[in-house]
């Protein structure tokens, strides 16, 4: 049997799924620092004791990936390599008493809201007055900025709100503070994340403070891009888009995950638009904002959806020439509205649905890098791989957009701005060398 050693703990957290999780797990390690208990990330070297595995429930593939990542660490903790296995995050909120009578190896399953119990089982107590405070995973040059959780919207396919339950906005307050704080740790980027981001404020202060935030945000020394990601589209506060137009620090750049273009698909998603809605909506933003950039999200191979539908999304994007898009393919989930219809389209279709999808999309994408060339643009180093330099513009988001190598004889720092003229332009991806 093995005896309890004397040694420190060290805590190591894997995260899976989205950039909420991210942040969570950022704010966790922070409190285990502030309770003097080592926390690392995603260690390689496997020099801590415990693991805590903080999981997403979103589609299929993520529990897959969850639950296989789980018992990795279940077998480290069997072969006397590790102490102590937690699991914390989406799945284990949403299937918490099918996972523990599963996988009954692990020392204790917490929900997403179950921070302070968590760190009671690590023999930490939460601190309440470190709101904000975290231990980035992140380059230190960019943050994810969560500004609400929850959401209060029942799409038909979607299980967040079961997972994250309803709609709860910070304080602008405590948001602004916290972005002050993650400027003085040397960020320059924030990323504004939220189940849903137009929502913000309505619980709180009775309406969409969204504006307010942003110009708040945006008189914050030493933040260079604010960038906002997962705006819903039905009713969405166009009193942003002059914010966005005359705060320089803002990005013009706009997440928002459309999931389908066919009406008949956006009312069985309970989506509460029509595509001359969104069509009207893009084209009032585009005349707001000139030049801004839109990212979408589709979703293909929901119930029901044929091949007109498809070609009408294909058409769609076609007429609209998203700057960026990404493509789920339908995952049918239990106590979703949707669960109740039959999942009638085999997984090799969706797949073949959504590449067939993406064609289109990598057309436009590069017909309008190919625009870029011989254009200059401000952009932020993130790394150096192979002895090349890989950057974004402000219309880029980390790791789903674009990026742009550069190659160049002096020495360039991580986390800097450089002005960089686009020398060539491919699919995905851009080419420049700085002027």
């Amino acid at each position: 049997m093995k005896t309890k050693t004397l040694k420190k703990n060290k805590v190591n957290i894997i995260t899976l799924g989205c950039s909420k999780n991210m942040v969570d797990s950022e704010v966790l390690s922070g409190q285990l620092l502030a309770n003097d208990i080592s926390v690392v990330h995603e260690n390689k070297k496997v020099d801590h004791n415990i693991v805590v595995v903080n999981t997403c429930g979103f589609i299929d593939k993520a529990k897959e990936e969850s639950i296989n990542t789980i018992l990795d660490q279940v077998e480290l903790k069997r072969k006397g390599k590790l102490e102590k296995v937690y699991v914390t995050g989406c799945l284990s909120q949403r299937y918490k008493d099918n996972l523990e009578d599963e996988i009954p190896e692990v020392d204790a399953f917490f929900g997403t809201m179950e921070l302070p119990l968590m760190l009671k089982q690590l023999e930490a107590d939460y601190k309440a007055e470190l709101i904000g405070e975290r231990l980035l995973a992140t380059p230190k040059h960019y943050a994810y900025l969560k500004i609400s959780e929850g959401c209060n919207r029942t799409c038909s396919f979607c299980a967040i709100p079961l997972m994250r339950g309803n709609h709860v906005s910070k304080s602008i307050e405590d948001i602004v503070k916290e972005a002050e704080g993650l400027v003085r740790m040397g960020v320059k980027e924030v990323m504004l994340i939220a189940q849903e981001l137009t929502y913000y404020g309505l619980d709180i202060y009775k309406k969409r403070m969204l504006p307010d935030l942003l110009n708040r945000l945006a008189d914050v020394k030493g933040l260079e891009w604010i960038r906002l990601h997962y705006a819903y589209p039905s009713k969405f506060p166009m009193e942003i888009l002059p914010v966005m137009r005359e705060r320089a620090n803002i990005c013009n750049y706009l997440d928002m995950p459309l999931q389908h273009a066919a009406n008949n698909m956006l009312k069985a998603m309970k989506r509460q638009i029509t595509r001359e809605e969104m069509e009207e909506l893009i084209a009032a933003i585009r005349a707001e904002v000139p030049g801004i950039c839109l990212r979408t999200t589709l979703i293909t191979g929901f119930p029901g959806e044929t091949q007109e539908d498809v070609e009408e999304l294909k058409a769609f994007l076609e007429k609209m020439r998203f700057d960026r898009v990404g493509i789920f393919t339908y995952s049918h989930e239990e106590n979703t509205s949707a669960y109740d219809l039959t999942d009638d389209i085999p997984a090799e279709e969706k797949e073949r649905r959504a590449q067939e999808i993406m064609e289109v999309q990598q057309e436009i994408s590069y017909e309008k890098n190919q625009e870029k060339i011989g254009k200059v643009f401000r952009v932020l180093i993130d790394k150096k791989e192979s002895g090349r330099y890989l950057a974004r513009t402000e219309f880029d988001s980390v790791e789903v957009d674009n990026e742009v190598v550069i190659t160049a004889d002096k020495k360039l720092k991580i986390g800097e701005f450089y002005n960089v003229k686009i020398t060539k332009a491919y699919d995905y991806d851009l080419e420049g060398e700085v002027v």
